[in-house]
């Protein structure tokens, strides 16, 4: 109901006051689109909003402590002399 008002609503001010029926084919092509577009835009913000949660808590928290990175000890840096 909205989208046809919407729809109905854009197209008179596309098309202009004496255009007749060319502003309500533009105002009904305007609804389908966003009719079909607009969820999948939001399926993909949403994807993509919950992908960088995931990221962020995943990069905050290694799998491995700090301290258990290999290192060699200063006795085998040194070169015999």
């Amino acid at each position: 109901m909205i989208g046809k008002l919407f729809g109905a609503w854009l197209g008179n001010k596309l098309a202009g006051r004496h255009q007749g029926a060319k502003g309500a084919i533009i105002g009904y092509g305007a609804a389908a689109l966003a009719r079909r577009s607009v969820p999948a835009l939001a399926a993909v913000a949403l994807g993509g909003w919950a992908f960088s949660k995931w990221r962020d808590k995943r990069r905050a928290h290694p799998a491995y402590p700090a301290e258990a990175t290999p290192g060699v000890p200063p006795s085998d840096t040194r070169s015999p002399s």
